[in-house]
């Protein structure tokens, strides 16, 4: 009897007997006891209509599959204004139709949930319970079309199908930190239906993107957008960078000085020369190191350069040039004289200049050719309304250890980072930036007063803030302050509200990954399967 037991899939089944068959594992045959109760009516019948039999997987045993035998009871319904006919005994122990008992499916999803069809059906066959992919992934998508709980505070964000190209959409609980849903696209239209169809949320927090504003005006204008404390700080950090490349970007190691907004042909000209000296300088202080004795690693560690790079530089005795590419028929530079020529006679239109630099063998594009006669219309323009006097420029501000330019990214870096979280050589860093750079002193100045205002939960002083930054007379600043002030309720709520979407952006990491372990070939069906807690697809 405690044989028997131990063989039973669950309770309510009676097991009659157990017997092995030749490479097939077990068959275990059990009967369900008869109830006779209509499931319409309700009315217990005692006219028996025949059997019916079902073979369901069960837990393996010693290593080797269990096929239940499971004979049921068929019943007549005696009850002539019942709609049903005839009628079987519940098996408590499997779903309708189903062909493998309720803690076998169990099993399987949970192994489909973690590891994905493939993967799951290796292990169910190791496992002693064969399943196909198939039939693990088409049992994970049908049980996640079961509903979560309704979200109250949610995060909305964007993912990459192919970056640069095709975009979804991802919805986050943030206060039970898991996944409610996955769209397809991020479109306005889409999030916004979702949104009208869960009246319950309260609060979204978005990024900066103005579609997910959009999307949430129109579907649920009753919520309290938050915008993301990172992105703003991201987008402060990218308007000093842009106003720190007025000072010139570096091209590896060289040292460059320009004027500010000058056109590109003109920066890539003063940045060649500029390269051409830096290289001149930094080779010259290379011998004149050894001329004094110092070692390659001695003089590795006082110039920043690699010792094979110093090894390689003092066998000459002259800087060694660098190789260029010849200019070709596909840039319009190949015809800078005639180009010039023709814009010098008056004749400007990229339309006509295309036609005649074609017949004496131009290959490249319209837009091409158009982009550089934009720049210099744009050269004439600033010289005929520039004043008279010296326009003011900017020079790159040096690296107190290394000498070399401090490049726009990692001054940028280092305006928002706070001064007690600076190493020491970024401290010199930081002190030789303000020394040299009015624009970095007063742009710090701002970014500290920024970062304050975000962590201090008082959002009252951002008109201030706002105000000061478009006084400040820095473009990139001024801009940031604008597109500030348009959101401003959404960032009046970032300061004072404690959500953001850490969260989101932890399962956009997530979800990164389950779609590259499925080669990129899942759909939007089977991610939001695999993303879903597994409690939603119980």
């Amino acid at each position: 009897m405690h044989s028997k037991k131990h063989w039973a899939p669950g309770s309510g089944v009676k097991i009659l007997r157990v017997a092995r068959t030749d490479g097939y594992g077990w068959n275990v045959y059990a009967v369900v006891p008869e109830k006779g109760t209509c499931p319409d009516c309700g009315i217990r019948s005692s006219r028996r209509h025949g059997w019916r039999h079902r073979r369901l997987l069960d837990y393996p045993a010693h290593g080797e599959a269990v096929v239940i035998q499971l004979r049921i009871g068929r019943w007549r319904c005696t009850v002539q204004h019942c709609s049903r006919r005839t009628f079987s005994d519940e098996a408590v122990v499997a779903h309708p139709w189903a062909r493998r008992t309720t803690r076998a499916a169990d099993i399987a999803s949970h192994l489909g949930h973690s590891t994905g069809g493939r993967p799951a059906e290796r292990l169910m066959r190791r496992l002693g319970m064969p399943t196909s992919d198939d039939t693990i992934l088409r049992h994970l998508k049908r049980a996640a079309a079961g509903a979560a709980p309704p979200p109250r505070i949610v995060g909305l964000d964007d993912w990459s199908w192919r970056k640069s190209w095709r975009y979804g959409s991802i919805v986050v609980d943030l206060e039970r930190r898991s996944v409610v849903d996955i769209l397809e696209d991020r479109s306005v239209e889409h999030a916004a239906s979702w949104l009208r169809k869960n009246p319950s949320i309260e609060i979204v927090s978005r990024d900066r993107c103005g579609l997910y504003a959009q999307a949430v005006r129109e579907g649920a204008p009753q919520a309290i957008q938050v915008a993301v404390r990172f992105h703003l700080v991201q987008n402060l950090r990218l308007a000093i960078e842009e106003q720190m490349n007025l000072s010139g970007r570096p091209n590896g190691r060289s040292i460059l000085s320009e004027k500010e907004n000058v056109d590109a042909a003109t920066h890539r000209r003063d940045a060649r020369l500029a390269h051409r000296q830096s290289r001149d300088e930094v080779f010259a202080r290379i011998h004149a190191l050894r001329n004094e004795g110092l070692s390659f690693c001695e003089i590795e560690r006082q110039t920043g350069y690699k010792r094979r790079t110093v090894a390689k530089w003092l066998k000459f005795e002259t800087p060694p040039d660098r190789r260029r590419g010849s200019l070709n028929p596909t840039s319009p530079w190949y015809f800078e004289k005639f180009l010039a020529q023709c814009s010098k006679d008056g004749n400007r239109c990229g339309r006509h200049l295309l036609h005649d630099v074609r017949l004496r063998g131009y290959t490249g594009s319209r837009s091409h050719l158009e982009r550089l006669l934009g720049a210099w219309r744009r050269a004439d323009k600033r010289t005929a309304s520039a004043p008279a006097t010296e326009a003011f420029s900017l020079a790159p501000v040096k690296d107190p250890d290394t000498g070399h330019a401090i490049s726009p990214v990692v001054a940028a870096a280092l305006c928002i980072k706070p001064r007690g979280q600076l190493t020491d050589q970024q401290a010199r860093k930081v002190d030789a930036l303000k020394r040299g750079s009015p624009a970095f002193a007063r742009m710090r100045s701002l970014a500290m007063r920024f970062n304050g205002l975000l962590r201090g939960c008082q959002p009252e002083p951002l008109e201030a803030w706002i105000d000061d930054a478009i006084d400040s007379d820095l473009v990139p600043i001024m801009r940031f302050a604008r597109v500030l002030r348009r959101d401003i309720d959404a960032v009046y709520n970032a300061i004072e509200l404690p959500w953001s979407n850490g969260q989101t952006e932890g399962q956009i990491n997530r979800l990164k990954t389950l779609k590259r372990a499925m080669y990129g070939r899942a759909g939007t069906e089977m991610l939001r399967a695999r993303m879903l807690p597994l409690r939603h697809t119980k």
